[in-house]
């Protein structure tokens, strides 16, 4: 079914319930609405209550207690066949933010839902639940990453909702920290300022949370599918790393993180098994997708190791080979061993944040890697690898963003050794906007991939990645975009790969992907 624009923008009538605020603190659902984490029997639904979302106490503009939110779950986007309902307390210690989760529901099915209070309505959100068990319906899912408010307009966001896809997978950067030009693009254009100040407390970062979901873009896309979504590091620093705070010389990290992880659970559709605890986060989890997939959702900055020789891109860095250094941490590591073992998916999604595959910058002899990639920590990645190779589970797909580039990689046993054992593909989704405009480079990108034999495409154009996965093939498209630095940018499909059932490498499309409307194709 089609959710028009009209029904994602404003809700339908008939949710009678008694206002429980003032109707002169405005409409409270500027923020939107969301869903997420499906399974066969429920999903996730989100809003969070801010008539005035950049309020200055980061309280949205709320009176100062709890609010009683109402909300219903139909069958049908006019609520004729409402299924589920009920209602939750908005805490004010929490945002005002709400995390339902209806449970009994019909596997594989599209949902609609809605919240009301204080005689409001919100907007009508769409959702699905997962496929039930033994079943392989085929899915279409997109990743995306890395959406800096300032340095572009989040047009990506919008091109990927006309495509309706079943599911959205954000793997991290959904917001970034930084001061009014903290960080600059290449081009040095400032599209649209952040809010004043660089986040440090719970408060700037409730606000620059909120800020980022004042984008109608943004908000279109969390209307019309289910995300799975997981933090990088802009949610709270520039390449942290477990304790240590990454490029920043500002005191008080611990309680950054704190702060950070709060509200980034405050403003994401994540269950409310998520909910921080301190200073710590649960965020690597597992999903399936009936038979066909499953996706085992990683965390890569919470647990390791801190970046060797000073951050950065480093030449012939031998700290980075040493076998005790850790990224996923030994019980992380443990559980996606085992999950992977007991798998019996067509397909192991591994979503997480950084590159995975080896990447040379420096042509000839010596390695230059970005340290805080898997490069940085070598021995870990081949632990990793080694764990999926051993696990027998089925076509292993890594998904990735970070790097504000699209790359469509194989996998090696032996990244040294263009002839050795594939374990597997990685995907890696660039950037919504993070770098401003991007660029096609064809002389660079050849001597990139002479350098690095294993990387079969790489591009630096902002844009998206969308995925059309069956039992006997994935088909994954990487749209790009001209530019971010204006609005209603175009999209493009600039390559696109398949991945066949039991292959363990990628295969260059040979027919050209269905045109949509509104889009092009390279």
């Amino acid at each position: 079914m089609q959710l028009s624009r009209r029904n994602l923008l404003i809700g339908a009538a008939g949710m009678a319930v008694a206002p429980r605020i003032p109707r002169r603190h405005g409409d409270p659902f500027t923020l939107g609405v969301a869903s997420g984490d499906p399974v066969p029997d429920g999903v996730v639904l989100w809003t969070r209550l801010a008539p005035r979302p950049l309020a200055e106490d980061g309280h949205g503009g709320m009176p100062p207690r709890d609010t009683e939110v109402e909300w219903q779950l139909a069958e049908d986007e006019r609520f004729t066949r409402v299924v589920r309902s009920g209602t939750v307390t908005a805490r004010r210690s929490w945002a005002h933010s709400v995390h339902v989760e209806p449970a009994g529901l019909q596997p594989g099915r599209e949902y609609f839902y809605r919240f009301r209070t204080a005689g409001y309505l919100s907007p009508t959100g769409r959702t699905r639940t997962a496929p039930a068990p033994g079943t392989a319906p085929d899915l279409t899912f997109a990743t995306v990453s890395c959406s800096n408010y300032e340095q572009g307009y989040f047009t990506g966001y919008r091109r990927l909702a006309e495509q309706q896809p079943d599911l959205v997978v954000h793997l991290g950067d959904y917001i970034y920290e930084y001061a009014p030009g903290g960080y600059r693009a290449a081009s040095g254009k400032i599209v649209r300022s952040h809010t004043e100040g660089h986040c440090q407390t719970l408060t700037d970062y409730r606000r620059r949370h909120a800020q980022y979901k004042t984008d109608a873009d943004l908000r279109a896309l969390h209307a019309l599918a289910p995300w799975i979504a997981v933090n990088d590091d802009h949610e709270v620093e520039n390449n942290w790393a477990g304790s240590h705070p990454g490029t920043s010389d500002r005191p008080g990290f611990a309680e950054r993180r704190r702060a950070g992880y709060r509200a980034y659970y405050e403003h994401m559709p994540l269950r409310r098994a998520a909910m921080p605890r301190g200073s710590r986060i649960r965020l690597y989890r597992r999903l399936a997708w009936g038979s066909l997939a499953t996706f085992h959702v990683l965390d890569t900055r919470q647990y390791r190791d801190d970046q060797p020789c000073d951050d950065g891109i480093r030449l012939d860095c031998d700290e980075r080979l040493a076998t005790g250094r850790v990224l996923a941490g030994p019980d992380q590591r443990r559980w996606l061993a085992e999950g992977l073992r007991s798998s019996t998916a067509r397909w192991n999604l591994l979503a997480q944040q950084i590159f995975m595959a080896q990447h040379d910058y420096h042509l000839g002899p010596g390695k230059e890697v970005l340290v805080d990639t898997w490069d940085g920590y070598a021995a870990e990645r081949d632990r990793v690898l080694g764990d999926v190779v051993a696990s027998g589970a089925r076509n292993p797909v890594v998904l990735t963003g970070d790097i504000h580039a699209h790359y469509a990689s194989d996998l090696l046993a032996d990244f040294d050794d263009p002839d050795s054992r594939r374990v597997g593909v990685e995907l890696v989704t660039t950037s919504i906007t993070s770098d401003g405009d991007g660029y096609d480079d064809p002389a660079g990108r050849a001597v990139e991939l002479a350098e690095n034999p294993h990387i079969a495409y790489a591009d630096q154009r902002r844009g998206y990645v969308v995925c059309r996965l069956s039992a006997g093939r994935m088909q994954a498209d990487f749209h790009t975009l001209p530019y971010v630095s204006r609005r209603n940018a175009p999209s493009t499909v600039a390559a696109g790969f398949t991945v066949e059932d039991g292959a363990h490498r990628l295969t260059r499309s040979t027919t050209a992907p269905r045109r949509r409307p509104g889009h092009t194709t390279a």
